[in-house]
């Protein structure tokens, strides 16, 4: 008996909380990818037009580090958007060497079905967790990713991680 009451006890160790988390967001990113695999957007594409449908026009320049590319990524992205006819480049009314992006008529007609169809997709993924629990998960991974993301500040102002 004492053999299952240690088995049934929860693994709380730090690297342990790391693993599984690492693994539910591995998951939910496949799901994800896979959802947005069927929509024929690439990952990228699908970032970079959900930005804009939710911020607006964007300079490009401000859209990459909101979609987590790098300013060559969010070129190609953008390029390729732009033949695809989904955005348009515009310059910057006070400022000519910006180009402000736009999405086209087309571009939110698409953004706006894929991302109908991704919130569906993320609702049915994520049904067995009731409202309250993911209240409690929301609130929990926003401490923790506060938490750490003040600990690697201090880190990088020279103070080591405690």
């Amino acid at each position: 008996m004492r053999g299952k009451e240690l088995k049934s006890a929860e693994n709380t160790d730090a690297v342990h909380v790391w693993l599984v988390l690492w693994k539910a967001y591995r998951a939910v990113f496949e799901a994800a990818n896979a959802s947005i695999k069927h929509l024929c957007l690439g990952d990228s594409d699908f970032r970079v037009l959900e930005v804009l449908l939710h911020k607006g026009p964007l300079p490009v320049n401000t859209i990459g580090p909101k979609v987590e590319l790098t300013p060559g990524s969010i070129s190609v992205a953008v390029d390729r958007l732009e033949d695809r006819g989904l955005v348009t480049r515009k310059p910057c009314a006070t400022d000519r060497r910006v180009h402000i992006v736009h999405l086209t008529t087309e571009g939110e007609s698409v953004i706006k079905k894929a991302f109908a169809h991704h919130q569906r997709e993320m609702e049915h993924l994520i049904s067995d967790l009731p409202i309250q629990e993911r209240a409690t998960l929301i609130a929990l991974l926003k401490k923790l990713g506060k938490s750490v993301d003040s600990r690697l500040q201090s880190c990088r102002k020279g103070k080591h991680l405690d």
